[in-house]
């Protein structure tokens, strides 16, 4: 088996976290681009959304993840009872999210499936594979919201699409290569094809935001529906 060697080394994020709701049980905050869920196992990537928040909370613990470069809703348990909870409702995909994207290039499509199963491959890391005989099922669902062209710098116009994402599996990198299978990666995408064009601007982030989060209070039962407004 190959040995994953990561060098990834986080810049430093000077955003802060936002604390959008909390209770004595769980928190609902809005995660900045550019900061780790939870620490890596270099020293120099120590800070992240856990490594913060157990500052103050200091039996808090991540439900839920979102990459590096995604901003927006997370959950965060304040015990391990609601941890166990909320792990309970993620993996039974009682969870519902909605993400907020830009594509490159304009979808034929206003709406469509994206059904392709992911795997991991020591070789490719930090990317995932399709791969229909050894990958786990995922599933995404979109939706357009608006076709655009964005105006580059040297005069020339970038077609883009704003789209709504649903995730109705929760694979590593899932929005990110099923944009990439539809043929319209992800501005900003590093890692599957979403960087623009050489000569043309470098967008800052990853142009992904996770702006919607439901689920079920695990001791109220009442439903908490978090909504987060997309940077871009």
């Amino acid at each position: 088996m190959s040995e994953i060697i990561d060098n990834f080394i986080a810049p430093p994020c000077h955003d802060e976290i936002d604390i959008l709701w909390q209770d004595e049980h769980l928190l609902l905050i809005n995660k900045p681009a550019g900061l780790l869920s939870l620490s890596g196992k270099n020293p120099q990537n120590f800070d992240s959304v856990h490594y913060r928040l157990v500052q103050k909370f200091s039996s808090c613990t991540l439900v839920h993840r979102l990459d590096f470069g995604t901003s927006g809703l997370m959950v965060i348990a304040r015990n391990k009872a609601i941890n166990a909870a909320l792990c309970q409702q993620f993996s039974q995909r009682t969870v519902s999210k909605v993400y907020s994207a830009l594509l490159c290039g304009h979808l034929e499509n206003d709406t469509g499936v994206i059904d392709a199963p992911i795997a991991k491959d020591p070789a490719l890391f930090p990317r995932m594979t399709l791969c229909a005989t050894n990958g786990k099922p995922a599933r995404s669902r979109y939706r357009v919201l608006e076709r655009f062209y964005q105006r580059q710098e040297e005069g020339s116009v970038l077609p883009l699409t704003r789209v709504e994402l649903i995730p109705e599996t929760g694979r590593t990198h899932q929005l990110r290569i099923h944009c990439q299978q539809l043929g319209h990666p992800i501005l900003g995408c590093d890692l599957y094809g979403g960087l623009l064009l050489p000569g043309t601007e470098q967008t800052p982030r990853l142009m992904l935001h996770a702006s919607e989060l439901q689920f079920v209070h695990p001791v109220s039962k009442a439903p908490v529906l978090g909504k987060s407004t997309s940077p871009f």
